[in-house]
C-alpha cells in the first residue's frame, strides 16, 4: 500500500467495525449561522486532512434527467438504487480513482443551492458498537457525495436522504455530514451502524467541531430543530447507553468517547477554535467538555472563519509552529490536502449565490480561491497532480509554499506569505464584487459560461501570485544560508 493512500480509510474503517473506537484522526469542521455571519450568509466549512502529499481536484458533474438508476460504490460494494433525476453539483474528488470511479467528492453545492461536506470522522465508543455494529457494506466517506447531493432540494432534505441510507444499507464508519441552504445548517452524526441523529444549528450561533462527537440533547417530537433514526431514542433507553431523560437522548454522552485520545487530538482544537470566535470566553484547554454552539464575540466572516481552519494556536503557548507545550492537535497540519468554505448567499439572484471557496493543501500557507458553482467546467490546473510534485497543479503549487517555509515557519510566514496572502484575499474578493456586478446582466447559457470563465480567471491570478511567492521563498532562503556555521559570511 502507497503511503497515504486512502485504502487507508478502509482499513481503519474495517478496524472499526471489529470492534475499535479508533477513527481517522482528521478533519475540523467549522460551522457559522446566517445571524452570526458577517455577509448575512450560513457557512459551512472544513479542513480535509488525509496525507502530506495527496493532490485534490476540483470538478462539476452535470445534471441528467435520464441517469443510471443504480449506484455501486467500488470501495464497499454497496449497491443502492438511484433516482434517473440528478441535479448538477460540484466535488473535491481525489487525484486517484477506485476502480475507474471518482472517491472521496467530500464538498460541493448542488443546482439548488443546497451545500454538502463529508465526512467529520469521528468516533463511537465500545458499548453503543456492540449493540449497534458498523457494517462492511454499507455507506461510507467515499460515496457520501454523489448519492445524496444531486437529489436534494434543501439541506433538511439532505439529512432524511442521508439518514435513509444509513438505516436501510448500514454505515461503515461514524462520522459527521454537514448540509446548508440559504436559509440553514444541520450537523448530522452517523453514530452507529444503523442510528444518527442531527441538530439544526441555531442562527445566531456558530461551531468548531474536532474528530469526536458533539451533538447535546436532541428532542425527536421536536422536528424543527432535531432529526434522528427510528430506533434510535428506543435503543439507547433498551441498551442503557446512557444519556437517556424522559424520551430525549444526549448524543455524546450515549454514543460518544471521552478519552485521554480525545484530551491530545481532539478538544484542543475546539478550544483554539471557540477562543478565536470568543476571546473573552474563559475555557481551558484541558477542560474535559466544550458545548456545541457558541455565540460569536462578533459578526464571523469568511476571513474569520479562514483564520481558524488556519490556526495552529497562533499567539498561545501550545503553538505548534513555536513552543507546542503539550504538543495538542492543531487546526492547521502539514496533512491538510484541501479546505473548503461553503456560501449561500442570499443578497444576489439564485443563479450565482452559491459560492465554493476553495483552499489547496494547509489554509496557513495557502488561499480560499472563490468559485461559482452554476458552472460547466472547472480551472484546468485543479484536474491535474498526483502524490508527485507537479508545477502546473493548483494542489501542488500551493502545497510547495507550505514546503518551502518548514524551515523557519514563524519568520519567512510574517516576511513573505502573509503579505501575499491579504493582498490575493483583496483582489479576489473585489473580483467578486465585480463579477456580480457583470453577472446580473445575463441569463442562461451566457451566465454559465461567464461564471466558469471568472473561475479560470480567479485561479489563473491567485495561482499565479503563488508561483511568484514560491520564487520569493527561495531566493530568500538561499541567501539565508550559511557559508560556514553560525556565520553570515558571503562567499568570495
Amino acid at each position: 500500500m502507497k503511503k497515504g493512500n486512502r485504502l487507508f480509510t478502509l482499513l481503519i474503517s474495517i478496524v472499526t467495525v471489529l470492534g475499535f473506537t479508533t477513527s481517522i484522526r482528521a478533519c475540523t469542521t467549522v460551522l457559522v449561522g446566517k445571524k452570526a455571519s458577517a455577509d448575512g450568509a450560513p457557512l459551512i466549512a472544513r479542513n480535509e486532512d488525509l496525507s502530506k502529499a495527496w493532490a485534490k481536484y476540483f470538478e462539476v458533474y452535470p445534471g441528467t434527467n435520464n441517469g443510471p438508476t443504480q449506484y455501486v460504490s467500488q470501495t464497499t460494494g454497496m449497491k443502492l438504487s438511484l433516482p434517473k433525476d440528478a441535479q448538477r453539483y460540484t466535488g473535491t474528488p481525489d487525484w486517484q480513482k477506485e476502480k475507474g470511479q471518482q472517491v472521496f467528492l467530500e464538498d460541493g453545492i448542488n443546482a439548488s443551492n443546497v451545500a454538502m461536506s463529508a465526512t467529520e470522522s469521528t468516533a463511537t465508543n465500545k458499548k453503543a458498537m456492540k449493540v449497534d455494529p458498523f457494517v462492511k457494506n454499507g455507506i461510507t466517506e467515499a460515496d457520501m457525495l454523489p448519492v445524496v447531493l444531486p437529489y436534494i432540494g434543501s439541506a433538511k432534505q439532505g439529512v432524511k436522504r442521508m439518514g435513509q441510507i444509513v438505516e436501510q444499507k448500514g454505515a461503515v464508519e461514524p462520522d459527521g455530514v454537514i448540509f446548508s441552504d440559504k436559509d440553514s445548517i444541520w450537523y448530522m452524526e452517523i453514530v452507529s451502524g444503523h442510528q444518527w441523529a442531527a441538530v439544526r444549528v441555531p442562527d445566531d450561533k456558530a461551531a468548531v467541531i474536532p474528530n469526536q462527537s458533539m451533538i447535546g440533547q436532541i428532542n425527536p417530537k421536536d422536528s424543527q430543530n432535531y432529526l434522528c433514526s427510528k430506533g434510535l431514542v428506543k435503543l439507547v433507553k433498551n441498551k442503557h447507553l446512557g444519556g437517556y431523560d424522559k424520551g430525549k437522548v444526549t448524543i455524546y454522552k450515549a454514543f460518544g468517547t471521552n478519552n485521554a485520545d480525545d484530551q491530545e487530538f481532539n478538544k484542543p482544537r475546539t478550544w483554539d477554535g471557540q477562543r478565536i470566535l470568543d476571546p473573552n470566553k474563559k475555557q481551558s484547554i484541558t477542560q474535559s467538555h466544550f458545548q456545541m454552539f457558541v455565540t460569536p464575540a462578533k459578526k464571523v466572516s469568511v476571513e474569520e472563519v479562514a483564520q481558524i481552519l488556519g490556526s495552529h494556536f497562533n499567539g498561545t503557548k501550545y503553538n505548534s509552529w513555536g513552543e507546542w507545550k503539550g504538543g495538542y492537535r492543531p487546526i492547521n497540519s502539514p496533512i491538510n490536502v484541501e479546505s473548503h468554505i461553503l456560501e449561500i448567499r442570499s443578497n444576489v439572484p439564485a443563479d450565482y449565490a452559491a459560492l465554493q471557496w476553495l483552499c489547496m493543501a494547509s489554509p496557513a500557507t495557502s488561499v480560499y480561491v472563490p468559485f461559482y458553482t452554476n458552472i460547466n467546467n472547472t480551472p484546468s490546473q485543479y484536474k491535474i497532480g498526483t502524490d508527485k510534485y507537479d508545477s502546473k497543479s493548483a494542489y501542488w503549487t500551493y502545497k510547495e509554499t507550505s514546503v518551502l517555509i518548514d524551515s523557519n515557519k514563524e519568520k519567512l510566514d510574517k516576511k513573505y506569505v502573509i503579505p501575499v496572502q491579504n493582498k490575493v484575499n483583496k483582489q479576489l474578493r473585489q473580483n467578486i464584487k465585480t463579477d456580480d456586478q457583470k453577472a446580473k446582466t445575463l441569463s442562461g447559457q451566457q451566465l454559465q459560461d461567464y461564471l466558469t470563465n471568472c473561475n479560470q480567471q480567479n485561479a489563473d491570478y491567485a495561482q499565479n501570485e503563488f508561483n511568484k511567492l514560491n520564487g520569493q521563498l527561495i531566493t530568500g532562503i538561499a541567501n539565508e544560508q550559511q557559508v560556514v556555521p553560525n556565520s553570515n559570511e558571503q562567499g568570495k
